[in-house]
């Protein structure tokens, strides 16, 4: 799969100069003020401001000296040259500096070396001292006909890693797809032949995207048309590699295994950890001849490496959970969590849901029944029930005004709560909801961690909102996760974990940089969730997802949210946990619940 090309920005740097003249006592051969020092000040001077005509023109070969001089400045492209004048001594027909020079080069590289000048008087026809021009000026080993090249080395990034150390982002190489326009000759014609081959690769690709690309790209720069892994490059070599005015660079960048794997969660950390597993770039100085080949290395500092970054992800997991998720057509998407750390160990997203962004992280929806969860721990912590408790679960009830039912209008009579619960009693929870203050389901909410806010390094997280509700009819459809109440997946599967842990769980993603607290949760009351963990283990025993019974000890709850002006259609959610793992699947317009515990099971089957 492609990945796509960055463009360097090229920075102006700013040359400050700085020159520091030493004065220079008399006696023993030194030259004291006059000619030559004046001369040898104004060139160090020029020369470290950034004024190479006025450096070269002080010079008794202007035209040489302005040539090498601009040449040396645009290989290293300084940040700031300081020269220091030293010793000037002279006798009646020429005279030597010497000059301490050091130069930024930036990115905290530095080079000082100890220089000298020659200096002749001016001809008879001129007055004062010129600078004896040759290229030992600009370093004493640079001969005639060589000149200076700047180089990097930078080293291999080091691989970002899951929670077992294996590689979720890893040094793979890549090859860049370049196209001058001017010597490809009929443009359109390569253009074409190179959309053919890579519109497979990539569909954004097309003979109009290269031809623009390439007409948009200054004169004497090659238009990037696509950054390929060399696995997908290889696959179309023999189609493009003869074009003209096509070339290749071939580099090392930091990728995951294919580019859709955990695609909302990587590229935000491969930005977050960059310094630290980019780590820092070796350089050298070279004098090279009129070919470009090195003559000798004037200075080299070695890359220092980078430092491998550890996430929470599991990749098993992950890729449990992208299988689970990708087979469906409508928008779906995973999140796992860790009960007992937080870690967050799978964000799938099929490609639907990719192409509507992050949802798994920062969508809100209405989470029907799922919310139910809620709804029972306040009724058990603030309304003194039980799992036990006789509840009634009629077909319909009329709250306010409001007509509310149950799916197909099934009526189980008076039932315990934990089978109200199992069966997904719209009803009951209604009913329940409306008999709580107006501000019972946003306490229980965020006790649980819907509403909650993180910032988790390298996401952009949102986990829900649950307003308070004044009007008995809001608090009654919130009670059953419609009216005003909306959660995340990331949400749904926090709600999840607390109730596993029994604690506050925060949302963990970068071994080292542990996540801020905006909003904490507040955290639940022990009693009540004892209560509402058995209500969840009787959903899959004798509920309404019965299919994962055999799939271990699962403790879960089925949601359809009809969504507003949609004519009856609705999401489909199963939030639950096993273990250490605690999770949320979301079926956008799914229909029903069907849909994601059919998901749920796959990954539970994958990963059992």
């Amino acid at each position: 799969m492609p990945v796509s090309a960055r463009r360097p920005t090229v920075r102006t740097a700013v040359v400050l100069v700085t020159l520091l003249l030493l004065a220079v006592a008399a006696g023993c051969g030194l030259f004291r003020g006059g000619g030559p020092q004046r001369a040898a000040e104004d060139f160090l001077a020029a020369w470290a401001r950034g004024d190479d005509a006025a450096a070269a023109a002080l010079t008794d070969d202007p035209s040489a000296a302005g040539e090498l001089l601009a040449a040396v400045r645009q290989a290293l492209t300084p940040a700031r040259l300081t020269a220091e004048l030293g010793q000037v001594r002279t006798a009646a027909d020429h005279a030597t500096a010497s000059a301490d020079l050091s130069w930024d080069l930036g990115a905290g590289r530095h080079w000082n070396y100890l220089g000298e000048l020659e200096l002749h008087p001016a001809p008879q026809t001129e007055r004062g001292w010129r600078v004896h021009w040759a290229s030992t000026v600009v370093h004493p080993q640079v001969a005639a006909r060589q000149r200076l090249a700047l180089g990097t080395d930078a080293p291999e990034p080091a691989p970002v890693v899951d929670r077992n150390g294996v590689p979720l982002l890893a040094a793979t190489t890549v090859v860049n797809v370049l196209l001058d326009r001017r010597a490809a000759g009929d443009l359109p014609a390569v253009a074409g032949a190179l959309a053919r081959a890579l519109s497979p690769i990539d569909p954004a690709i097309t003979t109009r995207t290269i031809t623009d690309g390439a007409a948009r790209t200054p004169d004497g720069q090659a238009y990037s048309v696509v950054v390929l892994r060399d696995t997908d490059y290889q696959g179309v070599r023999a189609a493009i590699y003869d074009l003209p005015g096509v070339r290749f660079t071939t580099s090392s960048r930091l990728l995951a295994p294919d580019a859709a794997f955990a695609r909302q969660v990587l590229p935000g950390v491969r930005t977050e950890v960059a310094p630290q597993v980019d780590g820092v770039a070796g350089w050298s100085v070279r004098v090279v001849d009129a070919t470009g080949g090195t003559v000798r290395t004037l200075i080299e500092q070695p890359p220092t490496p980078g430092g491998t970054v550890v996430l929470g992800l599991d990749r098993t997991l992950q890729a449990a959970a992208e299988d689970a998720v990708e087979r469906i057509s409508q928008q779906a998407v995973l999140v796992a969590v860790q009960p007992s750390t937080g870690d967050l160990l799978a964000v799938a997203q099929n490609g639907s849901a990719d192409a509507a962004g992050p949802l798994a992280l920062t969508g809100r929806f209405p989470p029907g029944s799922t919310f139910k969860i809620v709804t029972a721990a306040a009724a058990v912590e603030e309304g003194g029930l039980a799992a036990g408790s006789p509840v009634g679960c009629p077909g319909t009830t009329v709250i306010g005004g409001r007509l509310i039912p149950n799916f197909e209008g099934f009526d189980l009579g008076t039932v315990p709560l934990g089978r109200a619960f199992a069966r997904s009693c719209n009803t009951t929870f209604a009913q329940l909801a409306a008999q709580l203050g107006p501000d019972a389901l946003p306490r229980a909410a965020l006790a649980l961690g819907l509403g909650a806010d993180y910032r988790v390094p390298a996401l952009t997280t949102v986990t829900g909102s649950v307003p308070p509700a004044p009007d008995q009819v809001q608090r009654a459809e919130d009670g059953f996760g419609q009216g005003q109440v909306l959660a995340s997946p990331l949400g749904m599967a926090l709600v999840a974990a607390t109730v596993a842990h029994g604690a506050s769980v925060v949302p963990q993603l970068i071994r080292g940089r542990p996540t801020e607290v905006l909003q904490p949760a507040t955290g639940p009351a022990p009693a009540a969730l004892e209560q509402v963990r058995s209500m969840m283990r009787q959903v899959v025993t004798e509920g309404t997802a019965t299919r994962l019974a055999g799939l271990g000890e699962v403790y879960g709850k089925t949601g359809t949210a009809e969504f507003t002006g949609a004519g009856g259609r609705a999401h489909g959610w199963f939030v639950g946990y096993r273990g250490d793992v605690a999770f949320a699947v979301l079926v956008v317009d799914g229909g029903s619940s069907e849909p994601a515990v059919d998901a749920a099971q796959r990954f539970l089957a994958a990963t059992g």
